[in-house]
């Protein structure tokens, strides 16, 4: 082994380490994106029920605020996180529409 490839061999293999890493906090990222749903869709179901909005601006104000908190907090970009968060909040409220137009 020459003495380039053992600083070579040693990248690749911290690279595979940080890769199966974010495979497992991807693979966690898509189980608690589901449990969030999850409960998401009981509210719209519940809304439905009661006839309520299947948006409320007032809480996705409130949540925007907390999150772009925690982002920060966390190191994170607080625009990624409203970013992010608008994107969940624009599916929650379809899975909300489409509860109310079926009666739930």
């Amino acid at each position: 082994m020459n003495t380039t490839q053992a600083p070579q061999d040693a990248a690749q293999q911290k690279l595979e380490e940080l890769r199966r890493s974010i495979d497992n906090i991807d693979a966690a990222l898509i189980y608690m994106l589901a449990e969030r749903f999850r409960h998401t869709q009981a509210v719209g179901k519940l809304k439905a029920a009661n006839n309520m909005p299947p948006a409320d601006p007032a809480r996705e104000a409130r949540q925007v605020t907390r999150l772009r908190e925690l982002a920060c907090t966390a190191q994170l970009d607080p625009d990624f996180a409203e970013k992010f968060l608008a994107f969940i909040i624009r599916e929650v409220i379809r899975h909300h529409e489409a509860f109310a137009r079926e009666g739930r």
